[in-house]
């Protein structure tokens, strides 16, 4: 255990992870320029280790990548741990250009100890089945946020949307969820929650959600929050029990001709029907507090 750190180093210098030149007249870089230029020397060469078919060689790569770029960013944000959550992980998807949870936020990621119904999330053991946790904390800091945006302004082209390149409504959009938080779908963001804003605060918003690969959820079955606090901005999603659901939009949804060329205004209307007669279900109010519970849990307070 003593030599497993610099075994670490040898390994990611081994692969050029470390891409910092240092010679008496380079300019100072802060511990956010270091990381990025880690992360980016990281994912150049792990990328070429993949496209080379070099498996084996690129997941020592990854391990390697993963130690060194974790530690630095919890030296950057210095978060303590949260109660009913695990340890602090990177929240990197992947280090591949070809992944599609290549991209997301750079920041660390806390998970739920428990699932959405009380059972220990993770792994099972016996039949290998898994729980997802019930809710995940993603933290950052103000400047690495901006940075991603920027990375991010054109990420999908010209015909997808992309994420807005304002804090306050990229944070407000279901398009930058999709990205920095992935998990294999895209998010539906079906309407604002009343949430009051935490203490030292300077932003903070919620929303009801759901996740598809396809056609528009009938229900929204979790909550999404954000807040931009003392530098840092903290992103959340759980799920939520009641899940929002208004039957008389489902019903003019199902009522709707599904021809590819209609379905995205059968959606837009569903989703204005929604919006408009959710507030109105008692879901809806229960939904707000789970909201305005897991954002205090995000910022620690």
């Amino acid at each position: 255990m003593k030599n497993s750190a610099s075994a670490v180093i040898r390994l990611a210098a081994a692969f050029g992870l470390f891409g910092m030149l240092s010679n008496a007249n380079a300019a100072p870089t802060s511990s956010e320029d270091r990381y990025i230029a880690t992360r980016d020397a990281a994912i150049a060469t792990i990328s070429k280790l993949y496209d080379d078919s070099k498996g084996d060689e690129a997941t020592k790569a990854e391990e390697a990548a993963t130690t060194d770029l974790l530690a630095q960013m919890k030296a950057i944000l210095t978060e303590p741990d949260r109660q009913g959550f695990g340890s602090a992980k990177l929240n990197l998807g992947s280090f591949y250009k070809g992944d599609e949870d290549f991209g997301t936020l750079d920041g660390l990621r806390f998970d739920s100890l428990l699932g959405e119904k009380g059972q220990k999330a993770g792994s099972t053991g016996k039949d290998e089945k898994y729980v997802e946790p019930k809710s995940h904390i993603v933290v950052t800091t103000q400047t690495i946020f901006e940075r991603w945006l920027r990375a991010h302004k054109d990420w999908w082209g010209q015909n997808i949307k992309n994420v807005p390149q304002q804090m306050a409504k990229a944070l407000s959009d279901e398009s930058f969820y999709t990205q920095a938080i992935s998990n294999g779908s895209a998010v539906v963001k079906f309407s604002s929650l009343p949430i009051a804003k935490p203490y030292g605060a300077t932003f903070a918003y919620a929303m009801l959600a759901g996740r598809t690969q396809s056609e528009i959820p009938d229900a929204a079955d979790e909550v999404i929050v954000a807040a931009i606090a003392n530098g840092k901005v903290y992103v959340a999603e759980g799920s939520i029990a009641p899940k929002v659901k208004v039957a008389a939009c489902i019903a003019q949804k199902k009522a709707e001709p599904m021809d590819e060329n209609v379905r995205e205004k059968s959606e837009a209307a569903y989703a204005r029907c929604f919006s408009q007669r959710a507030p109105k279900e008692s879901s809806f109010a229960a939904a707000t507090k789970q909201a305005q519970a897991l954002l205090a849990e995000a910022i620690g307070k």
